[in-house]
């Protein structure tokens, strides 16, 4: 059965599928090997996630303003941090804190069986509502609410990413990880690290630092 797509969604010109082939290419170049991550990545048209006036910046590899202070992810940082997630293995239940335009969402669909997010910010919440449901992310939940505090009644996750800078890895993160589970998060206020934390037993955690990465701040409190 042929599957049929909307204008919006197959783009033209600058948002068309080549577009979003030759940032594949650069994916790839950038260091990005994991190729169900890629394949994820293609399937997204980033450029409705965008305001108009961005669209034709949706395959730059730049962070855009969505509103309210906050930016929808460099193609290469929402790579990177899903194959770090992912680790080559098949996610069940992950945990995306910051939901923002629901573009890093979309990705994680393509890669769980399960995808929970939350935001702290009720218009983007809507706004991401409407992009996942455009495109049938029908495994996706969406939540209004406090991120620093993960989702403790539908915990563990084996994934947990976070899409803001926090100023320290949260504990209550760390404790809503399954045994094997990896937390994937930036950390810093001036400087930041992107950190992956392994759960290696119930009292043991690993932590890596990854690279050097800027986010806006991880924020507490709802709006």
């Amino acid at each position: 059965m042929a599957i049929l797509r909307t204008s919006a969604q197959t783009g033209i010109g600058m948002t068309s599928q080549r577009t979003r082939d030759r940032m594949l290419v650069r994916l790839r170049e950038q260091g990005i090997k994991d190729e169900v991550v890629l394949s994820a990545i293609s399937a997204i048209p980033r450029h409705i996630f965008v305001d108009e006036a961005l669209s034709i910046r949706a395959y730059e590899d730049v962070s855009l303003p969505i509103g309210f202070g906050q930016t929808i992810s460099q193609p290469y940082i929402v790579g990177r941090m899903s194959e770090i997630l992912r680790n080559n293995n098949p996610l069940n239940k992950v945990l995306e804190i910051g939901t923002g335009c629901g573009y890093q969402t979309a990705v994680l669909s393509k890669l769980a069986k399960e995808v929970y997010s939350v935001e702290r910010i009720r218009p983007l919440v809507m706004k991401a509502r409407g992009h996942l449901r455009e495109l049938k992310c029908v495994n996706v939940k969406l939540g209004h609410a406090d991120g620093n505090m993960g989702l403790k009644d539908l915990a563990p996750f084996d994934g947990i990413i976070v899409t803001a800078a926090a100023s320290h890895i949260p504990q209550d993160l760390l404790d809503q990880l399954t045994i094997g589970g990896r937390l994937v998060i930036p950390v810093g206020t001036d400087e930041q690290i992107l950190y992956l934390v392994e759960r290696v037993s119930e009292l043991e955690y690993r932590q890596t630092k990854l690279e050097a990465v800027k986010f806006v701040p991880l924020l507490g409190g709802l709006l």
